[in-house]
């Protein structure tokens, strides 16, 4: 609680300091229109745009110096001076908190958790009342999803995920070249045992690719935190039919379970430890750094992934620019059994626990939350995501807009195009509309939407419609009203106590070593080993953990009861 009362304590400095001091013209934002026109908080006194500076756990390099960027700034008054990770390893957050030094906004990922122990990060509630007209209505019903907790119903995060919207594109649960599906005359596998026998008579047929590079089956990428997106996360997916809640199964009482103590997972991953002794898997999986991993898929020798298209687009991309599409792949709904259901399409509601937040150090925390209401804004939100009018998007005869095929082509084959442009590079991890949200002219707020996924099909991907007799590729899969909307959000998005993620790292650091251990061990020796790695994470409180998780999800579920 003495953390508590500090944090608002500092929150009513900040919030004096940012009204009575370098609030520029002072003016509430009243929407869009009030924002492009300056009144926004960000002016620094001297006619010169505010710098504040942004910690985003997810970024990359950005000098904010691209179309958008500019457009940001000459909209809000604001610019954003941006640091981020060096490395997977990178303990920035850490520091951060140790030294007491922080940016004026952050979004920390799973950091989180630690900053609001840490008293570092700001209740957003009245500066979202008097300044966020725009985020609250992005997030309508919902916003009071965005409060911390029943204790503590601070709203300290706007979610990085969108609100709302239509899955028109996914990956599935299981990727594979199309080249194969072709060969089996477009044949969707019914559970991993039809899978297999695919990749196994594929191989046979086709060692080698037509510039004589052996062919690899199935590989990973595992050498680092992306083990979590390709050998953790489609275990839950595939063998449990259960959607992305990072390493945790909520059963219907809303007990959380660590997933890797269940048996159907231990039965997928004792298929992975046989395709990897019949040399189906690549021996390198785990390994091989990322780039490796992406240079692989741009060669065309990998006949299969389980991972998710933003994790392999890079890859695929050079693919594509080589006229290569039919080693490119096909997302399906592969499970372990025709039982269970994939649920790449499952409904989760509002993803909260992760956002951008707003410090305690902050030198203009309105400026701060009203530049994030303009992104909430129409304006905002087409700004971010289609980018420039003129140059990125264009608006035809009936007010819609829509991008040239020559732009999309762009957008889909250069791997850059996100950060020369600007389109799209900022609109995460700020809050946004899902796709196929309209605005008031009937756009959608993002450019994907039903018309621009299936003109932007290529041959492949038409061909597989026509032989499904479906409209999108999507449509193979189990849809969302298979589902019931669960009444808590993703669980890997949560922030949670500092000492359940002590204990949850624990069980991710044991679990990554022993199941890469468990897999390319020999098939005798895998019921031993999977044994000894349950009974090292019983060892580092994985019940504890379970319980904590349970408390926690059950307290959410309350709050929308």
């Amino acid at each position: 609680m003495k953390k508590k009362r500090i944090g608002t304590l500092l929150l009513a400095a900040a919030l004096t300091a940012g009204m009575l001091g370098g609030c520029g013209n002072g003016g509430e934002s009243g929407g869009s229109q009030a924002a492009g026109n300056g009144e926004t908080g960000g002016d620094s006194g001297t006619g010169e745009p505010i710098e504040l500076t942004f910690y985003n756990a997810d970024a990359t390099e950005d000098s904010w110096a691209d179309p958008v960027a500019l457009a940001l700034t000459e909209a809000t008054g604001v610019k954003l001076k941006t640091d981020y990770p060096v490395s997977s390893t990178d303990q920035k957050v850490a520091l951060m908190i140790a030294e007491q030094n922080y940016p004026d906004m952050i979004y920390a990922k799973g950091d989180a958790g630690s900053l609001i122990e840490a008293g570092a990060l700001i209740d957003l509630t009245d500066l979202i009342e008097q300044y966020g007209p725009n985020i609250k209505k992005m997030y309508g019903d919902e916003l009071d999803k965005l409060k911390y907790s029943q204790e503590d119903p601070s709203i300290y995060q706007l979610s990085s995920y969108a609100m709302g919207g239509t899955s028109y594109k996914n990956s599935g649960t299981a990727q594979i070249q199309w080249a194969v599906l072709k060969e089996n005359d477009y044949k969707i596998p019914k559970d991993t045992a039809e899978f297999e026998e695919m990749l196994r008579s594929y191989l046979a047929a086709h060692p080698t690719t037509d510039d004589g590079l052996e062919r690899i089956g199935l590989t990973l990428s595992a050498a680092d935190w992306h083990w979590m997106i390709t050998l953790g996360n489609p275990a839950g997916y595939i063998a449990e039919g259960a959607p992305d809640n990072g390493q945790w199964l909520i059963d219907k009482d809303y007990n959380a379970v660590y997933k890797f103590r269940s048996e159907k997972v231990r039965e997928y991953f004792k298929w992975l430890n046989k395709l990897y002794n019949d040399g189906i898997l690549d021996h390198e999986f785990a390994t091989q750094t990322h780039e490796d991993y992406i240079a692989k898929i741009a060669s065309g020798r990998v006949v299969s992934l389980f991972d998710t298209d933003w994790d392999y687009a890079d890859g695929e991309k050079i693919l594509i620019a080589d006229g290569k599409l039919d080693q490119t792949y096909a997302g399906l709904p592969l499970t372990m059994d025709e039982n269970t259901k994939a649920p790449s399409l499952a409904p989760q509601g509002l993803t909260t626990g992760q956002g951008v937040g707003i410090t305690t150090a902050c030198k203009d925390p309105v400026a701060a939350i009203k530049f994030m209401d303009y992104i909430c804004s129409d304006e905002g939100q087409v700004l971010v995501n289609w980018g420039i009018k003129d140059v990125n998007y264009f608006v035809d005869e009936e007010g819609h807009r829509y991008r040239t095929e020559e732009e999309t082509a762009e957008a889909d084959s250069n791997k850059d195009y996100a950060k020369n442009t600007g389109v799209g590079f900022h609109a995460y991890p700020f809050p946004t509309y899902g796709n196929g949200v309209v605005d008031s002219t009937g756009s959608t707020y993002t450019p994907q939407s039903k018309e621009t996924v299936t003109a932007s099909y290529n041959e492949e991907q038409k061909a597989a419609c026509e032989k499904w007799g479906v409209e999108l590729l999507v449509d193979i899969y189990p849809q969302p009203e298979d589902f019931e909307v669960p009444k808590y959000s993703a669980i890997w998005a949560y922030t949670k106590p500092v000492e359940f993620d002590e204990i949850g790292n624990q069980l991710d650091e044991i679990a990554w070593s022993k199941l890469i251990s468990c897999v390319i061990g020999s098939e005798a020796d895998f019921d031993t080993g999977y044994d000894a790695m349950i009974a090292e994470l019983e060892k580092a409180g994985m019940a504890d953990a379970e319980e904590m998780l349970t408390n926690i999800v059950k307290e959410r579920v309350s709050l929308v009861e």
